[in-house]
C-alpha cells in the first residue's frame, strides 16, 4: 500500500492490508478529533521525502506527523518496532472495518453500525501480545 500526507511530502509504504481496527480512547480522539481508523502494519513501513515529526505519547509509543501539513503518520510501537497506520492515508485502498477498542470510552454521540469484536481497554491491556490490538495509549 502506498499513501501521502495531504501535501505530498511524505509517502507512506507498507504491506497490504485488508483490515482496519477502531480505536476510541481519548488520547486517539484528542489526537485525530474523532476515532483513530487504523491499520495494523507492523514493522515493515518505509516513509520517504521529507521526515516525520515525532511525538513521544507514553513510555512505549511515539506518534509521527508532517511537520509541513500536519497529517498524522503513524503510532509506532518502541519495544515492538510495530507500526499502525491511519487508514485514511491509503485512499485506494479497500478495507473492512473488524474491530473496535477503547469501547468503554467511546463517547455517547457517535455510534458505529458494523459488525465487530469490541474491546474495553481493560481487556486490552489485560492481552499479553500487543499483535493485532491497537494499544494506542
Amino acid at each position: 500500500m502506498k499513501g501521502t500526507c495531504l501535501c505530498g511530502s511524505i509517502e507512506v509504504t507498507a504491506p497490504n492490508h485488508e483490515q482496519v481496527s477502531v480505536c476510541h480512547c481519548s488520547l486517539c480522539r484528542r489526537w485525530s478529533g474523532g476515532p483513530m481508523f487504523a491499520v495494523h502494519c507492523g514493522g515493515p513501513v518505509e516513509f520517504s521525502g521529507a521526515e516525520p515529526t515525532a511525538y513521544r505519547s507514553s513510555d512505549w509509543a511515539e506518534r509521527g506527523f508532517c511537520a509541513t501539513c500536519g497529517t498524522h503518520l503513524f503510532y509506532h510501537l518502541l519495544p515492538s518496532n510495530e507500526y499502525i497506520l491511519p487508514a485514511g492515508l491509503f485512499q485506494d485502498q479497500t478495507f473492512q472495518l473488524t474491530s473496535e477498542i477503547f469501547i468503554d470510552e467511546k463517547p455517547d454521540y457517535y455510534e458505529l453500525n458494523n459488525q465487530t469484536e469490541k474491546m474495553t481497554g481493560q481487556q486490552v491491556f489485560g492481552k499479553r501480545s500487543f499483535q493485532g490490538v491497537l494499544p494506542l495509549r
